[in-house]
């Protein structure tokens, strides 16, 4: 589903208009939510195992049958701890494209993040981190591929006709904002269990989303709350359980499900590979096969979507295709967060 501007949707063709009719008003998504943790809350930046991480997802929705979807994201963050505490901060960032239809609906984000996760206990891992995101975001579409109802008429479709739109350029750029919380802990024997929760309020300045200058039509707010945990099932195996609920004006998404992750090798501490299988579930929307290999510091996964929603008719049960890659690793540096007691991390 897609972040749609505000136009005269009743006079353009090509745009997948079944597809905006269900979707209007929404935020970008990704089916592997937990490879876009700055897109899910800021607040989740730095919550890993390392000092620094990259993440990068790309998807392909429905582009099997019409021009639809290409998405892609981009993160890096930087993670230090600050003074001679266990308190850290994560400086990092996010970048968004996204191109959607037959006129080219492209959307870029540039969101630099700062979080900042407070130690609670002295005994365990357990943090509250704070985090910002904003910056800013560009939207542009090729007018020249734009057909009306204007450009029809007696004779057929005449492509040199008005096509009888006033926007006066095909592009605009905007600033965006967002806040979140979250809090996560270790537990369990030797404390290799964890789990976390979160909350954020996305487009908090209501940023402008009209190509028509019209200052009275904005992006709504989005409250993302999410959850996870991992927990061990032997020195070999684990479950992790993520889900995420959505709210923006009046629609609603919820996406949750599990992997089964088991470590290949000797040494369970160790692993030379870990490979990840399960499934997820986008409520009324898509059923999403999951498999990931890890071999430090990379990572790889791939996932698709089986459409069950009421366009699966149309779309044939495809979906999306989305494929991920992420790098986390330790700095040598005096201050790794390795040599660390205490660190916040899922």
């Amino acid at each position: 589903m897609k972040n749609v501007l505000h136009w005269k949707q009743y006079s353009l063709s090509g745009l997948l208009l079944c597809a905006i009719t269900l979707s209007q008003a929404q935020d970008i998504h990704f089916s592997q939510f937990f490879e876009a943790p700055l897109l899910r809350n800021p607040s989740l930046a730095g919550i890993f195992t390392g000092d620094i991480r990259v993440q990068g997802v790309y998807r392909d929705q429905w582009n099997s049958f019409t021009n639809a979807y290409r998405t892609g994201s981009l993160n890096a963050e930087y993670k230090m701890p600050v003074g001679r505490g266990d308190d850290f901060m994560t400086m990092g960032g996010q970048i968004l494209f996204d191109k959607a239809g037959t006129v080219g609906l492209t959307t870029t984000y540039l969101l630099p993040a700062l979080n900042y996760h407070k130690s609670l206990s002295n005994e365990k891992t357990m943090y509250l981190s704070l985090g910002f995101m904003g910056g800013m975001v560009r939207k542009s579409i090729d007018a020249s591929k734009m057909t009306t109802d204007n450009q029809y008429g007696s004779g057929g479709f005449d492509p040199t006709a008005p096509n009888g739109e006033t926007f006066t350029t095909p592009n605009f750029n905007t600033w965006d904002a967002s806040v979140g919380m979250s809090f996560n802990t270790t537990f369990g024997e030797r404390q290799a269990n964890s789990m976390f929760l979160g909350a954020a309020y996305h487009h908090l300045n209501r940023p402008k989303n009209s190509f028509y200058r019209n200052a009275t039509i904005d992006l709504q707010p989005k409250y993302v709350f999410s959850g996870g945990i991992t927990f061990g099932v032997d020195e070999y195996s684990y479950f992790i359980i993520q889900a995420d609920h959505s709210i923006q004006g009046s629609f609603s998404e919820t996406i949750g499900g599990a992997l089964y992750s088991y470590k290949l090798g000797d040494d369970p501490e160790n692993a030379l590979y870990t490979i990840h299988a399960g499934a997820f579930l986008r409520w009324k929307d898509a059923l999403i096969p999951v498999i990931k290999l890890d071999r430090y510091p990379m990572s790889i996964a791939l996932s698709y979507d089986v459409n069950v929603s009421q366009l699966k008719t149309a779309s044939q049960g495809r979906g999306g295709i989305e494929i991920s890659l992420s790098w986390i690793s330790f700095l040598d540096r005096d201050n790794s967060s390795r040599d660390k007691v205490l660190c916040p991390r899922f």
